[in-house]
């Protein structure tokens, strides 16, 4: 889980509206990738990646990939790629026919320091040659940037931009309309934003979904997007986690692979495993 112990209330004032998500599932073409299936089987069993295999069980980044419609030849962008695990799946996958680009936080946006906005660009710079290691292909098959002052050349060029379990942060610190708005210029007219995000109750309060816990609501997370400029395309229960009963006190935190309660008893909530989380597909709307 991606977590950052940073505390900054958003100004949105999200508010639930009714939808039938799990109806669009089934949309037509929505998320449907024609050459993409054998290629997924092939970057999930390929050997180097024996120690991330593991977490599949959870992620299911072959079944999230097709959903989301990753062709191999596809320009795509992995936004706050963090411990870099979908990355190093992306660069198998996408590494010799189509394109990986880290897409890191804008440093300037006024939410963090000095010292974390050096690490923002130090960790850009450094993310062609992290997932080349890994991969064994050229630092130049890949490349990143902060979403400060995105490149004109760059707009309009992406197909999809992945967000794994990203956005309760870009909530909690006040910058997801910003980011967004980045994002969307990168996109091309057809272009599509895939969000794997844990799933706060339809009922939990904002002060539980408001990103600090890590949780948001489903319904939120649609409106916000549709504010910023996107349409719901599909809705997947891919990543759905039953056991998890999105209530605890300490947040997602509590459940693997964070584990921070650690004086509590650990097989508990190993046995429950990760969070309970929406995977829902975005189109940029003219």
């Amino acid at each position: 889980m991606r977590r950052f112990l940073l505390s900054f209330a958003t100004g949105l004032g999200l508010v639930a509206i009714p939808m039938s998500a799990h109806a669009a599932e089934s949309a037509p073409g929505a998320q449907t990738c024609k050459g993409c299936k054998a290629p997924l089987e092939r970057a999930a069993a390929n050997a180097k990646r024996q120690n991330d295999r593991a977490r599949d069980a959870w992620r299911h980044p072959v079944e999230s990939l097709t959903f989301f419609g990753v062709e191999p030849d596809m320009k795509v962008g992995e936004y706050a790629p963090g411990g870099e695990w979908y990355s190093r799946f992306l660069g198998l996958y996408l590494g010799e026919k189509g394109k990986l680009v880290g897409l890191f936080f804008n440093p300037a946006s006024g939410s963090f320091g000095e010292k974390r906005q050096a690490g923002i660009v130090a960790a850009a710079a450094k993310y062609p040659q992290d997932v080349a290691d890994f991969t064994g292909l050229p630092a130049a098959n890949f490349s990143a940037m902060t979403l400060k002052d995105v490149p004109d050349a760059q707009k309009g060029t992406f197909d999809r931009i992945l967000i794994p379990r990203m956005l309760h942060n870009m909530m909690n610190w006040n910058i997801a309309d910003s980011e967004l708005k980045a994002m969307r210029e990168l996109l091309k007219p057809d272009g599509m934003i895939g969000i794997e995000q844990h799933r706060a109750k339809a009922d939990a309060p904002y002060s539980y979904a408001d990103g600090s816990k890590g949780y948001l609501r489903e319904a939120d997370v649609i409106r916000l997007m549709e504010l910023n400029g996107f349409e719901l395309v599909g809705s997947s229960e891919i990543n759905a986690n039953p056991k998890d009963s999105a209530n605890w006190p300490q947040g997602v935190w509590t459940l693997p692979p964070t584990l921070a309660l650690k004086d509590q008893d650990r097989a508990k909530y190993q046995a429950i495993g990760e969070s309970d989380r929406m995977t829902l597909l975005f189109r940029k709307r003219p």
